[in-house]
């Protein structure tokens, strides 16, 4: 045939080409893989899936910490609300002003001061100064007598009146304090904050080749910064894990006489919580939830952050938008795109974590104020490179990456765990 190429075999075993050219069909067939093909020429990384926990405590900055053992404190606000728990009963004498004084039982009377009004809502008050409509009944409070019973006059109220329809378990709201014009002092209101601890944990991932295998020619630009990347992106993937469900705990290396501690995630740190079940996630429950985490003991910023699992975030999107609560397109904070959920008491942004699917939290979700979430770092993430040649161990490079980190979430109750129950 015309043209065709004569192919013998050397005297070392090679292939020559003889009467012709060389073409690539020839080349391919003497030395597969020879001609590179274009797809070959980069490398198509499969990125694990985010960690938007990990990510939003490193963008917000860390504390240095110099113990594994992590300290913090806490600040809440003093209660506003009790209940009364038995019906008022009247003294038999009088303040100024021909007041009846009342002895009034309640649940917690340390929730109050002398000199502090209390409203009660479900009580009208029958009178007041310039009372175009009925109000809820106001007391006033004279003494403390201990933890369950205090003394007060109605202000708004005669005395065969309100005061009478107060029932156990009647609500009680502490209401701001009213003085005289020549009171100086009021009793004293101080707040000591509530310690808490985490532990550090020591993270470690370690990537490590043989120096030939360093040395030698690759098809693809593959380097061992490469391998660094990919084995911190799945080292970031498990701290996530473990900032968020991880369990506090340290247990001892009897045979090396050290101990290992283990971080407590944040999981079990948030200190509200809303259960639901099947089929009850519709838009009342969707404004429970939201008035859950943004109003009473859980009142913090007016925008919180929701993780969530995927079939929390299947149910959320099946919701009609509606003009009380409704979903908006991506915004991005902290590097991060998230879903946007706006209601009267405030907006969720809302992020799939697809490690709530991994351990097992496909229904649930975490809601948490950026502003108290906090992470302490005993060790930055580091880089140290060791030629283990050099050790006596093997003819190998490694690198060893390490942080010794864990997250707090102070004020817990501005957290809000959302739970599926069966």
């Amino acid at each position: 045939m015309e043209n065709e190429v004569k192919i013998t075999t050397g005297f070392a075993g090679g292939e020559h080409v003889t009467d012709g050219p060389i073409t690539t069909t020839v080349a391919n067939q003497i030395a597969p893989g020879l001609i590179k093909n274009e797809v070959d020429e980069r490398v198509i990384r499969l990125k694990p899936m985010a960690t938007p926990v990990d990510q939003i405590s490193r963008t917000i900055g860390a504390r240095k910490c110099k113990s594994m053992v992590v300290e913090y404190y806490s600040v809440d606000t003093k209660k506003s609300v009790t209940k009364m728990s038995d019906v008022p009963e009247p003294t038999g004498t009088k303040h100024i002003g021909d007041k009846e004084i009342y002895t009034i039982t309640t649940t917690d009377s340390n929730v109050f001061s002398v000199s502090d009004t209390i409203l009660i809502p479900e009580v009208n008050g029958t009178k007041g100064e310039n009372m175009p409509a009925p109000t809820g009944l106001m007391l006033y409070v004279l003494e403390i007598i201990d933890k369950n019973h205090i003394k007060a006059i109605a202000i708004n109220s005669d005395d065969e009146g309100a005061i009478k329809g107060m029932v156990p378990n009647t609500q009680m709201v502490r209401m701001a304090r009213a003085a005289g014009e020549l009171d100086v002092l009021t009793p004293q209101f101080e707040a000591l904050p509530k310690k808490s601890t985490n532990f550090c944990q020591i993270f470690k991932a370690q990537v490590e080749q043989s120096h030939i295998m360093r040395q030698s020619a690759k098809e693809v630009g593959w380097t061992f910064s490469d391998q660094e990347e990919v084995a911190i992106t799945d080292m970031r993937m498990c701290m996530e894990k473990s900032f968020i469900f991880g369990s506090k705990a340290r247990i001892m290396q009897g045979e090396r006489g050290d101990e290992i501690m283990f971080t407590g995630g944040i999981w079990s740190q948030a200190g509200g919580a809303v259960n639901y079940k099947e089929g009850e996630l519709n838009h009342a429950k969707l404004t429970e939830i939201m008035r859950k985490a943004f109003t009473g003991e859980s009142a913090g910023s007016s925008k919180k952050i929701l993780f969530a699992g995927s079939q929390l975030i299947a149910d959320l999107s099946n919701l009609d938008a509606q003009r009380v609560i409704a979903a908006k397109d991506k915004v991005t904070y902290w590097g991060i795109d998230f879903n946007e959920i706006h209601s009267k008491f405030g907006t969720l942004l809302v992020i799939f974590s697809e490690v709530f699917d991994q351990c097992g939290h496909s229904r649930d979700g975490l809601i948490i104020d950026p502003e108290y979430l906090t992470k302490y770092v005993q060790q930055p993430m580091k880089a140290d490179k060791i030629d283990m040649k050099m050790v006596g161990t093997r003819n190998t490079e490694a690198v060893v990456i390490t942080e010794a980190s864990c997250l707090v979430l102070r004020n817990p109750k501005a957290h809000t765990r959302i739970i599926f129950r069966d």
